[in-house]
């Protein structure tokens, strides 16, 4: 690669200007919105890859891409253009950006006061780089330790990415070790980072090929020490973002790659999962088997992730091909769930073994990924043989795969996709895709297949059932797959280690857009949880939003709620309080969607001001109202909480204690323990006595008020529907208000709600902390704590 030095400005248009650099590659910056700016490369004046499929303002993206040069959906405002000197200024009321020589970019962020302060800044030696005959292309950044970095997704180690080098590339990482292996499975080319005066500020570069982030990490003797992103092929097209709090960058982040998909309300309770009872002889008897224990056991559930040894032959996995003599029924099996009040996910994979029946059909109708020097479908390894992944940039395999899905699955009554295996690790950078006419090779948007390959699947199930929201799930991921699908962080290691790191994980996926994500509790390969470890998972579980337990141990057991008996009624108690907790949880999904809110958070989301929030820790946010401090070290007695300073305390759910915020405390734990603290003046909506997850079972509800300590208010809402219909959010919903009013003599609670939706609970009662002893007024009337109100 060659240093870009040189440029000349070519012009200004109204959403920007242009340079030429080196006398011949094209240099581009675009105003999209005061706090949004795209910077651009075209090396000799054309794009490598002149589509996207990660941008989508306002959620709408189309198959074939969007076009790079497309500036649809941003408001493009305008902008004060001064040449001083030698430099360039471009300024907007937020953000100032000036174009140095040789060529590099500062940054500057607005103060609030009509001045600007020192925000980032390009490396001042040799700040962007492109490839000679080749597309690589590298961008540089001063690095500042200060500056504390977050995001890229669901990476391994500490929360802070600083001081550390990853990769960006797709990988079936089975048993990987959660504080060190990288690459994962998902590509997110995404960093948002808080300075100490400035605000944050956020990079993504639009790019799926191969690539590297350095944070720190490199020493060079002509350069110090900087922050880079390499790249081994594809564009040079980065989006820079600026707002006062880490979060405001988040919620761009997912505004700009397309917000959320909202899944159906059941999607929150706990989902069943192992690859055990499918590759069982009688795979159809072992899960209707675990309805029936669910019962006995009397542990609520509403969905079971079916594993893809139902399409087995052999040990092998061949989609969309049912082994009937593992499951002779899937209509009754179908059916026995459905009848349970559980809905059935089946696990589908892109790729064909060389063996597949089908294979030969497909290969002839041009479905696949073509070889780079042949006409044949490309080969790699896959399911302990070879085969040939699906080309989802063929029209042509989209709607195969659509009616596929439909008449293999949805036509059995499975009722929802769980769309795994598809990292498509295909080495042959060259394999030609088609490209929706206009081919691509692969190695240019490896990270793309997953996404389409689940949009797929949801059309198919949206058009099986047009009135209801699909539920899908996902493993590999680029930016964008968030609109569609429920991720997780794939097939983790069962030890201590990974219950810690995962949560760091978690965060970091929601750091970077990702809002809908989870882990498989218990831990999916290698030995069997001990029943300690298993406790503890299941209660960290129930705080995210995909709660699935599934495994594939060593020993071939298999990890169920009731596998320790002496455990159970923990693992019971724990997931009955998730189910306590879906109002609450259903109420974050919606502001996800609606608001673009994370529902996971680590501490300094909410506390910014508070500087013992960055330490990392294993603690996190629920919402802006739970703080979970879950028990994550073997045979602990005690667990040293720090509370962040919220200016109004918080509350020991539990206990019913309160506590100054910011300040560090040790509470004694047991096995039963499942720590967690409520910020003082909101009202928390449970469920009461609920073994199901849809609306309809929503029979009794309780508002359990935690007040402020002494005079405050706060407010607090709750969001309700019908829990499936696909525009419940604009005919059919419910949002009530909850306000607190607080004096040293009085608790006063106004209840008021908007909207056409008639909850099915006839039961509302009201709740203080135990160490509350003012009297509660609602809406104007004295109310004796516990007692019920009458339904309006």
């Amino acid at each position: 690669m060659k240093t870009l030095k040189n440029w000349s400005f070519i012009e200004r248009s109204e959403t920007g200007l242009t340079l030429l650099v080196d006398g011949r590659h094209h240099f581009r910056v675009d105003v999209l919105e005061e706090a949004l700016f795209r910077i651009s490369l075209k090396r000799d004046g054309v794009w490598r890859l002149d589509r996207s499929w990660s941008i989508a303002p306002g959620g709408k993206a189309p198959w074939e891409g969007r076009r790079r040069d497309d500036l649809s959906g941003f408001t493009c405002p305008g902008f004060v253009f001064e040449e001083r000197g030698t430099s360039l200024v471009l300024t907007t009321p937020q953000l100032r950006l000036t174009i140095r020589r040789p060529l590099a970019l500062e940054w500057e962020a607005s103060d609030g006061a009509g001045g600007y302060r020192p925000l980032a800044a390009d490396r001042a030696t040799s700040a962007y780089m492109a490839g000679v005959r080749d597309s690589r292309n590298a961008h540089f950044l001063a690095y500042r330790p200060e500056d504390l970095v977050y995001g890229l997704g669901e990476k391994a180690g500490d929360l802070k990415r600083n001081g550390r080098r990853f990769e960006m590339r797709n990988l079936d990482a089975m048993g990987y070790d959660a504080k060190s292996t990288d690459p994962l499975y998902k590509v997110l080319p995404f960093t948002v980072t808080r300075t100490p005066e400035a605000g944050s500020y956020g990079l993504f570069y639009d790019n799926l090929a191969g690539s590297w982030f350095d944070i720190g990490n490199e020493y060079d003797n002509y350069h110090g020490r900087f922050r880079a992103y390499r790249a081994l092929d594809g564009d040079l097209d980065f989006y820079f973002s600026w707002a006062p709090t880490v979060l405001d960058v988040v919620k761009m982040q997912n505004w700009l790659t397309g917000g959320t998909a909202f899944p159906p309300r059941w999607t929150l309770g706990y989902s069943g999962s192992t690859m055990s009872y499918t590759d069982a002889g009688n795979a159809q008897e072992q899960l209707q088997g675990f309805v029936d224990l669910c019962a006995e056991h009397e542990i609520p559930c509403d969905s079971f992730q079916m594993s893809s040894g139902y399409t087995a032959i052999g040990h092998k996995r061949y989609v969309f091909n049912w082994n009937y003599d593992r499951v002779p029924e899937p209509k009754r099996l179908s059916k026995h769930f459905r009848d349970a009040g559980m809905h059935l996910a089946a696990n589908i994979k892109p790729c064909l073994l060389q063996d597949h029946p089908l294979y030969e059909d497909v290969a002839a109708r041009g479905l696949f990924i073509r070889d780079s020097e042949s006409d044949a479908p490309e080969r790699s390894s896959f399911w302990d043989d070879e085969g040939s992944h699906l080309d989802f940039t063929n029209p042509a395999t989209i709607d195969w795969w659509k009616e596929n899905v439909t008449t293999k699955l949805l036509d059995q009554g499975i009722e929802c996709t769980w769309n795994d295996n598809n990292e498509y690790e295909i080495w042959d950078d060259e394999a030609r895709c088609h490209g929706f006419g206009e081919p691509i090779p692969v190695g240019l948007i490896r990270p793309l297949f997953s996404l389409l390959m689940t949009r797929a699947s949801f059309e198919a199930q949206l058009e099986d059932r047009p009135h209801e929201r699909p539920y899908l799930i996902c493993r590999a991921g680029a930016p964008g797959l968030q609109r569609y699908a429920q991720t997780w962080s794939g097939d983790n290691y069962t030890s201590w280690e990974t219950l810690r790191y995962n949560i760091s994980m978690g965060l970091g996926m929601s750091l970077s857009g990702f809002y809908n994500i989870g882990h498989d509790v218990g831990g999916f390969a290698g030995p069997r949880p001990e029943p300690e470890l298993f406790v503890r998972w299941v209660q960290n579980g129930i705080f995210h939003p995909r709660f699935t337990i599934h495994s594939w141990n060593d020993d071939g057991t298999v990890n169920e709620p009731w596998m320790y008996p002496e455990v159970t009624p923990l693992i019971r108690a724990a997931i009955r309080f998730r189910y306590r907790l879906l109002p609450y949880l259903y109420t974050l999904l919606r502001a996800a969607v609606a608001l673009r809110e994370p529902i996971i958070r680590p501490t300094f989301l909410d506390h910014e001001h508070d500087a013992r929030c960055f330490e990392e820790t294993s603690d996190f946010m629920l919402g802006r109202d739970l703080l979970v401090a879950g028990v994550v070290e073997p045979g602990a007695c005690e667990r040293c909480i720090y509370l962040p300073d919220n200016g109004a305390g918080w509350w020991d759910f539990w206990t019913g204690n309160w506590h100054a915020g910011g300040q560090e405390i040790t509470i004694p734990v047991t096995l039963e323990s499942m720590p967690l603290f409520v910020r003082a003046g909101c009202v928390l909506p449970l469920g009461d006595a609920v073994d199901r997850a849809d609306a309809a079972s929503d029979t009794a509800r309780t508002l359990a008020v935690f007040p402020s300590r002494g005079e405050g208010e706060g407010e607090s809402c709750e969001y309700e529907d019908d829990g499936i219909g696909i525009d419940a959010a604009q005919n059919a919903f419910r949002i009530s208000t909850y306000r607190l009013k607080c004096t040293g003599a009085q608790i006063a609670l106004s209840i008021s709600s908007e909207g056409a939706f008639e909850p099915h609970y006839d039961r509302l009662r009201i709740t203080l902390p135990a160490g509350e002893t003012r009297p509660l007024a609602v809406n104007g009337r004295p109310f004796a704590t516990g007692d019920y109100l009458e339904k309006d």
